[in-house]
C-alpha cells in the first residue's frame, strides 16, 4: 500500500466516523439548541467518506471486479467488526419498531436523533419527523451512497450500472419523495412501486378507506395497485423474469444489492439451506394469502372470525413476526452474518409469487456454455441467493431457478463469459427439462456421474 493510499483510507474513515458521530451524539441530546443543519453535515461527511473510500479502492485501477480479501477482512467474513455492525443494525431496527422513544420520538416535541430530521420533514410535508421518516431518509440515503459505490465498482458492466441507477431512482422518487409529497397534499401515504403481498396491509380496511376517502386520486391509486397485482406484474415477469422487480425496482432488493454488496458471498449454498428456503418462503406466502382472505372477509361481513380464525389477531401477529422481525430486524440486521438477501430468499412472499411465475411461465433464463467453464466458482460464491451456479455451468444447463433474482452478478464475475441473461423464447419441453436440473447441487452432480 502506498502512502497516498494509506492517507486516502484514513481520510475516508475519518469522514465516515465524523458523520456517524453526529448521529450518535444526537441520541444523547447533545445538539438540543443547535440541531438545524446538522443532518446535512452528517450525511455529507458520510457521503464524502464513502466517495473517498471508493477512490482508495478503485481509483487509478483497471475496471473490473474488486473482491480482494473478502474472506480475510473482519467486516466481510463474520469477524468482530462484522458482528459489531450486525449488533448495531439489529439494535436500530428493534428501537425503530418497538422503542422509538429511544430515538427521540415524542408526541409533544421530538428529541434526540429524530429531532435532527425535523427541518427536512417540515420542508417536505410540513410535519415534524416520525421514526418512519427517519428510516425512510436513512434507507434512501444508504441506497444512494452505496449505489454510487456499486456503480464505480461495476463500471465495466453496463447491465449493473443501469439496474443500480434504476433502484436508486425508484427508491428516491417512488418510495420516498412522492409519498412524502402526498402527505403534504393530505393524500394517503402510498409507495407506488410497493404491491401486495409485499404490501401486506393493502387490503386492510383502514387502508382501503384511506384510498376511497381521498377522492378520485385515492381511488386511482387503489385501482393502480390492483392492476399491478393481477396484470402488470405477471406481464413484466413473463417477459423479463422476477428481476424486473427484485433487482430493478424493489427497495429491499435495492438495499441488498448496494449496502449489502460486501456481504453477498456469505449466503449459504448448502442443500439444507435450499430446503429451508423452500419451506419458509412458501409457508409465508400461504400465510399471507390466508390472512388477506380473512381480512377481506372481515371487511365485507364485519365479522372478526373466518373459519375460527381471528383475522385481526392473525394480521397483528403477521405484522410483528414477518413484517417487522423477519424483514427488518433479521433481513437487514443480519447482513454481515447471513448475507444480503436473507429476507428476499427465505421470507418475501412477493419473491415467492414472482419466482413461481418465473419458473413456469417466464421467457427469462440464464443460459450457460459449459465448454468454456473453468470451475473457478466465482459465480456460486457471489450468488446472494445461494444458488450453486457452477453446477449448472459445468453441465451446460440453463438456470431456471425460482429464487434467481436476475441480478447478473454471476455473469459479471465470470472470467470466461459462460453465463448470459436472456429473455428470448424457449421451448417449453426444454424449459421443463431444465427445471428438473435447476435444483441439482454440485454434490448431486458428482453422484449422478458416478452412477
Amino acid at each position: 500500500m502506498t502512502i497516498s493510499n494509506g492517507i486516502m483510507k484514513g481520510l475516508s474513515l475519518a469522514f465516515g466516523l465524523l458523520g456517524l458521530s453526529i448521529f450518535i451524539l444526537s441520541l444523547f441530546d447533545v445538539f438540543t439548541y443547535f440541531h438545524n443543519g446538522l443532518l446535512i453535515f452528517s450525511l455529507g461527511f458520510i457521503l464524502l467518506g464513502v466517495l473517498t473510500y471508493c477512490k482508495y479502492l478503485y481509483g487509478g485501477k483497471l475496471a473490473g471486479i474488486k473482491n480482494n480479501f473478502v474472506w480475510q477482512k473482519s467486516e466481510s467474513n463474520r469477524g468482530i467488526i462484522g458482528i459489531i455492525v450486525s449488533i448495531i443494525l439489529t439494535a436500530f431496527y428493534v428501537c425503530l419498531y418497538w422503542y422509538p422513544e429511544v430515538l427521540g420520538k415524542s408526541d409533544i416535541q421530538n428529541t434526540g436523533l429524530i429531532r435532527l430530521f425535523d427541518p427536512l420533514s417540515l420542508s417536505l410535508k410540513n410535519k415534524v419527523a416520525s421514526e418512519w421518516f427517519v428510516y425512510g431518509v436513512l434507507y434512501t440515503f444508504a441506497i444512494l451512497v452505496f449505489g454510487i459505490k456499486f456503480i464505480i465498482k461495476y463500471r465495466h458492466n453496463r447491465y449493473q450500472v443501469l439496474r443500480t441507477i434504476s433502484v436508486i431512482f425508484f427508491q428516491l422518487i417512488f418510495a420516498f419523495l412522492l409519498p412524502e409529497f402526498m402527505l403534504r397534499m393530505n393524500l394517503p401515504y402510498n409507495d407506488l412501486k410497493n404491491m401486495w403481498p409485499l404490501n401486506y396491509y393493502f387490503f386492510d380496511q383502514w387502508n382501503i378507506n384511506n384510498f376511497f376517502d381521498a377522492g378520485s386520486i385515492g381511488k386511482a391509486m387503489f385501482y393502480f395497485g390492483l392492476f399491478l397485482i393481477f396484470i402488470g406484474s405477471p406481464l413484466l415477469t413473463y417477459f423479463y423474469g422476477k428481476r424486473w422487480y427484485c433487482s430493478w425496482v424493489c427497495g429491499c432488493g435495492g438495499l441488498a444489492e448496494t449496502a449489502g454488496d460486501s456481504f453477498r458471498h456469505l449466503s449459504s449454498k448448502s442443500l439444507t439451506s435450499w430446503r429451508v428456503e423452500r419451506i419458509l418462503i412458501y409457508s409465508i406466502l400461504l400465510l399471507v394469502v390466508v390472512m388477506t382472505i380473512g381480512v377481506i372477509y372481515s371487511y365485507k361481513t364485519g365479522s372478526q372470525y373466518w373459519f375460527f380464525i381471528n383475522t385481526a389477531s392473525l394480521r397483528s401477529w403477521y405484522g410483528f413476526l414477518i413484517g417487522a422481525a423477519f424483514s427488518g430486524v433479521i433481513g437487514v440486521g443480519f447482513y454481515p452474518i447471513l448475507g444480503s438477501r436473507v429476507w428476499c430468499r427465505f421470507g418475501c412472499p412477493m419473491a415467492a409469487i414472482l419466482g413461481i411465475q418465473q419458473k413456469y411461465f417466464s421467457r427469462f433464463r440464464i443460459t450457460t456454455n459449459g465448454g468454456q467453464c473453468i470451475s473457478c466458482g466465482n459465480c456460486s460464491t457471489y450468488c446472494e441467493m445461494g444458488i450453486d451456479v457452477r453446477a449448472y455451468a459445468q453441465r451446460g444447463e440453463n438456470i431456471l431457478r425460482a429464487s434467481c433474482v436476475g441480478c447478473g452478478i454471476c455473469s459479471a464475475v465470470c472470467p470466461r463469459g459462460v453465463l448470459k441473461l436472456e429473455n428470448g423464447s424457449t421451448d417449453i419441453t426444454e424449459g421443463r427439462r431444465s427445471n428438473k436440473l435447476s435444483f441439482v447441487n454440485e454434490s448431486e452432480v458428482k453422484l449422478i456421474q458416478l452412477k
